[in-house]
C-alpha cells in the first residue's frame, strides 16, 4: 500500500477506534473487557510458522501456537510449553521431550509426538523453502535432509517413541537447543489442516485463513481485516487457559509511526511497537512517562549484495563501512537511543565480546575506494539502497547517503518498499544494498553468526566461505568450554567483518509506549512477548495512587 494511502487508512481507523462506546476509548473499554490493543508494526507476511521470517509475524504466531518450551518473559529461561518436561542425556546429545496429556489443538485434537516428526519434516523439507530451516540443524542429519543430500527422513534424529514422547538426537551438544523450541520455525502444525488445503510443502495456502486455521496456543484467530486489524480470542482448548487473563488481543498494523503514536495518545492502543524518533525526547522529559526503553538483543545493519559490481570488490564494501560515522548517527538521527555497532553480534551476548576490526576512518575509506578504481568517486557506477517503509529507516538512509557523498564523493540512491515487496527483494537478492535488522531468537552468539553460513536461509549477501562454515558448524560445537567456543566465534566474526558482506550500523534498544494499565509485559533483552503472562488492570489509576 502506498504510504499516503496507509496514512489515510490509519487516520480513519484512529477516528473510528476512538469514537466507540459513546466516547469510551479502546484502552478504557479494553481494560474493562480484558482486550489488549497492540501496535504490531507491519502488516504480516502470513501466519505459517514454516514460511514467515519477521518480528510482526512472530508476535502473532506465538499467540496462536506454542512450542515444546516457551520463554519466561522475566528471566528468558525456557519453561514448559507443549512439553511438560524434558530430559537431556549425560553426553548432551539426546533430548527427550514429554508432551503433556492435556495438550490440545484448537479443534480439540490431542497433540502427539508423531505430529512433531511430521512438522519437522515439513520445516526441513527442501521444497518448503523455509528460511529458518537451519534452526533445526543441530538435530542429527537435519542439514543433510534440508539441503537434499539425504532423502530418507527416518535417518534424521527425531523419533516418536510413543504418542507423548519425542526423542531428539543432536549431532553435538547444543547449549541453546531448548531455547530453540520457543522459535516458531520449530513449532508443530496440524497435519490434517495443512493437507486439507494442499500438499505438505505448499506455501501460502488457505489453511491460515480465519475459517480454517488450527493452532495450539493461548489464543485463536477470529478476524483478519487486511491493513486494519487482526483479532484473537482466548482459546478454550489451551492446556494452560486458567493462567491466561486476557480475553482477547487486537493487533494493528502500525508501520506509520506518526499515526501509531497518535493512536496511543488518543487511547486507541495500549502498546506501540515503536515511536517517531523526534518524540523520544518529549516522552523522556515526562513525569511517569509511558516511554519504555531497554537493551535489545539485535543489530541494525545493511546487507550488501556481494555478487553485484562494484560491491563484489571487498575494498568497496570496506570503504562504505568505514565512511559511516556511527556515533554521530546514533546521537543525532537516533536521538541517543541506540549504540553504535561494529559487528553483527551485540556485545555482551551471554558474555561474548565480538572483535572490532574497523572504525570510522574516512581517509582509509577513500584510499580503499581509490584502490578499487574509484579515486574521489570517479567512475562510480552508482548503487541503490532499499529499505522498508518507515520514517526512521528513511532518516538513517538519508544520513548514510549524505555521509557517503561527503566522504567518498559517490552517489547512492535510496528507495523505500512496502514490507512484503521488501522481503521479496531481500530473499531473491534483488538489491544492491538493503536495510536489515536481526533480533536474536535465542541468547547465544551462534544465533547471529550462523546467519552467514554458505547455505543459510537468511544469508542474502552472496558471501560464502568453507572456512567460516567449518568454524560455526563443526569447530564451535565441539569446543570443550565456553571460552574455547567463544574464541572460535571471534575468529569467525573477524573473518566476516573483514569480508564485510554486511555493514553494521547500531545495536538496538527496544522503544515502546506502554499504557500503565498493562501488567505482566516486562522489558527484556529479547523484547519477548508471552501473552500467557499479560493482563490489564482496570483499576490502574487507584492502584498507582493518582488519577491520570
Amino acid at each position: 500500500m502506498p504510504r499516503t494511502l496507509l496514512t489515510a487508512v490509519l487516520s480513519a481507523l484512529l477516528l473510528a477506534l476512538t469514537a466507540c462506546g459513546g466516547g469510551e476509548t479502546n484502552v478504557e473499554r479494553g481494560n474493562r473487557e480484558g482486550i489488549l490493543h497492540y501496535g504490531n508494526g507491519s502488516e504480516p507476511q502470513g501466519l505459517d510458522p514454516h514460511v514467515v521470517t519477521g518480528v510482526p509475524e512472530n508476535h502473532l504466531i506465538r499467540a496462536l501456537f506454542e512450542g515444546l518450551a516457551v520463554k519466561n518473559p522475566y528471566t528468558l529461561e525456557p519453561e514448559p510449553g507443549v512439553a511438560e518436561s524434558w530430559d537431556v542425556s549425560e553426553d548432551g546429545r539426546v533430548v527427550t521431550f514429554h508432551i503433556r496429556e492435556d495438550a490440545r489443538w484448537s479443534n480439540g485434537d490431542p497433540i502427539t509426538a508423531e505430529q512433531y516428526v511430521w512438522s519437522w519434516k515439513r520445516a526441513l523439507h527442501p521444497e518448503m523453502g523455509n528460511l529458518y530451516a537451519y534452526m533445526l540443524y543441530p538435530v542429527k542429519n537435519a542439514e543433510a535432509f534440508a539441503t537434499g543430500k539425504l532423502a530418507d527422513f527416518s535417518e534424521v534424529g527425531v523419533k516418536a517413541l510413543d504418542p507423548l514422547t519425542l526423542e531428539v538426537t543432536l549431532t553435538e551438544p547444543t547449549p541453546y537447543f531448548i531455547q530453540l523450541m520457543d522459535h516458531y520455525s520449530t513449532f508443530a502444525v496440524h497435519p490434517e489442516t495443512i493437507l486439507a488445503h494442499g500438499k505438505m510443502t505448499d506455501r501460502f495456502t488457505r489453511w491460515t485463513r480465519v475459517e480454517n486455521i488450527v493452532g495450539n496456543g493461548p489464543f485463536v484467530l477470529t478476524e483478519w481485516k487486511l491493513n486494519r486489524r487482526i483479532r484473537m480470542a482466548r482459546s478454550d482448548s489451551y492446556w494452560d487457559r486458567a493462567r491466561v487473563r486476557l480475553n482477547g488481543v487486537v493487533f494493528y498494523p502500525t508501520e506509520n509511526l506518526v499515526s501509531e503514536e497518535r493512536m496511543f495518545r488518543a487511547g486507541a492502543l495500549h502498546y506501540t511497537q515503536s515511536l517517531p524518533l523526534d518524540k523520544i525526547p518529549v516522552y523522556q522529559a515526562m513525569d511517569d512517562s509511558p516511554y519504555v526503553q531497554a537493551p535489545y538483543l539485535g543489530t541494525y545493519f545493511y546487507l550488501v549484495n556481494t555478487t553485484r559490481p562494484p560491491l563484489d570488490d571487498v575494498r568497496v564494501r570496506q570503504a562504505l563501512s568505514m565512511a559511516v560515522d556511527r556515533a554521530t548517527l546514533s546521537n543525532t538521527v537516533m536521538q541517543g537511543s541506540v549504540v553504535p555497532a561494529y559487528s553483527i553480534t551485540p556485545p555482551g551476548t551471554l558474555g561474548y565480546e565480538p572483535p572490532q576490526v574497523f572504525d570510522y576512518d574516512p581517509a582509509a575509506a577513500r584510499r580503499l575506494l581509490a584502490e578499487a578504481g574509484y579515486p574521489d568517486g570517479e567512475g562510480w557506477p552508482g548503487v541503490e539502497l532499499i529499505y522498508n517503509t518507515q520514517e526512521a529507516h528513511r532518516k538513517i538512509a538519508v544520513a548514510v547517503q549524505q555521509m557517503w557523498k561527503d566522504e567518498l564523493n559517490i552517489e547512492v540512491t535510496i528507495a523505500n518498499q512496502e514490507w512484503k515487496v521488501y522481503l521479496d527483494s531481500v530473499s531473491t537478492m534483488n538489491f544492491d544494498i538493503a536495510r536489515r535488522g536481526w533480533i536474536g531468537d535465542y541468547v547465544d552468539p551462534n544465533n547471529f553468526l550462523d546467519l552467514y553460513l554458505s547455505e543459510g536461509g537468511n544469508n542474502n549477501t552472496g558471501f560464502k566461505s568453507a572456512v567460516y562454515d567449518d568454524l560455526i558448524l563443526n569447530k564451535a560445537p565441539q569446543a570443550r568450554s565456553r571460552e574455547a567456543r567463544y574464541a572460535i566465534f571471534r575468529e569467525a566474526e573477524r573473518m566476516l567483518m573483514e569480508q564485510m558482506p554486511i555493514i553494521p550500523i547500531y545495536t538496538y534498544t527496544s522503544r515502546h509506549l506502554v499504557h500503565p494499565s498493562v501488567k505482566g509485559l516486562p522489558a527484556n533483552l529479547m523484547d519477548s512477548l508471552n501473552l500467557r503472562y499479560v493482563w490489564l488492570d482496570p483499576d490502574w489509576q487507584q492502584a498507582d495512587g493518582e488519577a491520570r
